[in-house]
């Protein structure tokens, strides 16, 4: 988490280290932004769990025979912590009357993802961003689901390579953060509020690329 936290900072933000899964330390947090910034216009639910001690080699193994410690990882450190970041975000958003709620994803067109609590889990973020929405467009903020293609993080990259393989479509943290950037400048973001979106549709629509200049397609599990 620290080195995500340096790694915003030299990139020109301003990074804080916060776990995801402490309840106190992420309402000090938005506690922090408030004060310090005054207001809240966008939340990017990006915290996951359940990858700690995870062999990606079974990761389409059946369900019976999965730890599980997956479930809990994935409910209490992804679907939870989205659930608490958003509820401290919305307090510093509701005043103004405006924001952007995006939860990241993973999603193709409601195909099964291979791995059953990977799946429900996902699953549950989408509906997050539905019933969000619902009870928030009263107060003009938006909430999406947006899910992008596989992303070249360390992560990937070393899952990959353990499994020999090396694919030539992984996308850059940074195509997401584009689909991100575009829809926060747009005007009409409330008419998308509770859709689940992708990035490579995006892409298409706000005319952006990826940084080597590429515009990747959807994410599409293969038959």
């Amino acid at each position: 988490m620290r080195e995500t936290a340096d790694a915003a900072t030299q990139r020109g933000g301003e990074g804080a280290r916060c776990d995801h899964t402490r309840d106190t330390e992420v309402e000090a947090l938005f506690a922090r932004v408030a004060e310090e910034r005054g207001r809240l216009d966008l939340l990017v639910n990006n915290a996951w769990g359940g990858y700690e001690r995870f062999d990606f080699s079974r990761f389409a193994a059946p369900f019976w025979e999965q730890p599980l410690r997956h479930w809990a990882g994935m409910f209490e450190a992804g679907v939870r912590a989205q659930l608490v970041a958003s509820r401290s975000a919305v307090a510093r958003m509701l005043p103004s009357r405006r924001g952007l709620i995006v939860h990241t994803t993973a999603w193709d067109r409601d195909k099964y993802l291979g791995n059953l609590v990977y799946d429900v889990a996902k699953a549950a973020v989408n509906r997050l961003a539905f019933g969000m929405a619902r009870e928030l467009k009263p107060h003009d903020i938006a909430v999406v689901a947006l899910a992008p293609g596989l992303v070249g993080t360390e992560r990937v990259r070393a899952a990959f390579a353990a499994a020999g393989r090396a694919p030539g479509n992984l996308e850059s943290p940074e195509y997401i953060g584009r689909a991100v950037v575009a829809l926060a400048g747009d005007a009409n973001v409330l008419a998308r509020s509770g859709q689940v979106l992708t990035v490579g549709e995006l892409a298409g629509e706000y005319g952006f690329a990826d940084v080597d200049g590429r515009r990747w397609p959807p994410f599409r599990i293969e038959s």
